[in-house]
């Protein structure tokens, strides 16, 4: 038996950018920020790890809305590995979180909420 299961805390990288597949189904890929436990001696800063992420549907939809760089998210997911070919022919391996659920564990800055509101209508 195997099990596949991944639970992030870390701050987005960017702000999300919410795009159509050409079947329809609604994306959005982004970084977390995870901040190391410890930080290396010689650094005054902790040192982080950037992990890939990949939301479908209402998860990209909902974080498209009220994601914004530097938000802290809780994001629980899988990790999936898969290839492709990129532009210049070479063959690329990515390993990435399939978000299952994405929350944001911060309060919205006023500019996050004005963005917000216009992507509500509200």
């Amino acid at each position: 038996m195997s099990l596949n299961c991944v639970c992030l805390t870390g701050r987005l990288t960017r702000d999300p950018e919410l795009r159509t597949t050409t079947t329809g189904k609604q994306v959005v890929s982004f970084t977390v920020a995870v901040q190391k436990r410890f930080k290396p001696q010689d650094e005054s800063q902790p040192d982080a790890s950037f992990i890939d992420c990949v939301a479908w549907g209402q998860q990209a939809e909902f974080l498209s809305n009220y994601g914004a760089k530097g938000r802290m998210v809780g994001v629980t997911g899988r990790l999936e590995q898969r290839k492709y070919q990129a532009q210049d022919g070479t063959n690329r391996n990515v390993v990435e979180v399939v978000v299952d659920n994405v929350q944001l564990l911060d309060r919205p800055r006023d500019d996050d909420r004005d963005r917000a509101a216009v992507a509500t209508g509200g």
